[in-house]
Order: structure tokens, then C-alpha cells, then sequence
């Protein structure tokens, strides 16, 4: 009897788990994208300038348009920019196709809201419509 037990609860355990794995999935990719100066990329009600400038490029100046609430959500769900989450919010890691990590390169991207260095990330930046935001290789 306590054999059937345990096989029983093994089989509801491995069941469970196997569920719980199906409910989480995997998290939707977003396909990263690179845009030239003066493109203009998205949809939606809301439209702001995006200025991206690396070390040593002629800045790239983009037309952005959305509905998302956030510069972060709307960057991330165009693919223009990619990251990993932080307790500081995300840190944006790639921009326009470019990768630099601080860890490892000693570069980071910096975000600038109408030319000022930002206090929150971008994913916690509420848009403003005709605001000008920079994201600069530093």
C-alpha cells in the first residue's frame, strides 16, 4: 500500500510540474532590427523623436510612433532595443543592432530625455509626446 502511495504521488507530482512548465512557456522574442537615420518605424497615436548615438557614428535620428505607455516598452517592442531586467529597471544592453556591456566593454548605453541625463530607465519613462530621446554609447 505505501508503494502505490508514493508511485501515486510521484505521478501527480511530475504532472503538476509538467503543467506548471506548459503555463509558463517561453517568453515571446522579439527580432531585434537596425533603422537608418530618418526612418521612421511603428504605429500609433503618440510620436516622439529617438536619437541613437554611438561612439564615433553620425547620430541616427528616428520617427518612433506607438501606443505603448513606456520609451522602454515602445523601443523593446519595435526590436530597437534589448536588454536585461535590473533592479534599477532595464538595462539596455543593445541599441539599433549595437551591443555594448559595461561588464565587458566599459561602454554602456546612457538615456537622455530632451538632452538631460535620465533618472529612471526607459522602461520606467512615461512617453512624452514630441520629446527627443537619446540612448549614447558612453
Amino acid at each position: 500500500m505505501k508503494k502505490n502511495f508514493k508511485k501515486v504521488m510521484l505521478m501527480v507530482l511530475v504532472l503538476v510540474m509538467a503543467l506548471a512548465m506548459a503555463a509558463c512557456g517561453a517568453p515571446e522574442e522579439i527580432e531585434l532590427i537596425t533603422v537608418e537615420n530618418g526612418a521612421a518605424v511603428g504605429e500609433g497615436a503618440t510620436e516622439f523623436t529617438l536619437e541613437i548615438v554611438d561612439v564615433d557614428a553620425e547620430p541616427v535620428v528616428v520617427t518612433v510612433k506607438t501606443d505603448e505607455e513606456t520609451v522602454g516598452g515602445a523601443l523593446a517592442a519595435l526590436g530597437l532595443i534589448a536588454g536585461e531586467e535590473s533592479q534599477f529597471g532595464l538595462y539596455i544592453k543593445t541599441v539599433n543592432g549595437i551591443t555594448y556591456d559595461y561588464d565587458k566593454d566599459g561602454k554602456y548605453w546612457g538615456f537622455y530625455i530632451d538632452g538631460t541625463y535620465a533618472v529612471e530607465s526607459a522602461d520606467l519613462t512615461e512617453i512624452t509626446a514630441g520629446s527627443v530621446y537619446t540612448l549614447k554609447a558612453e
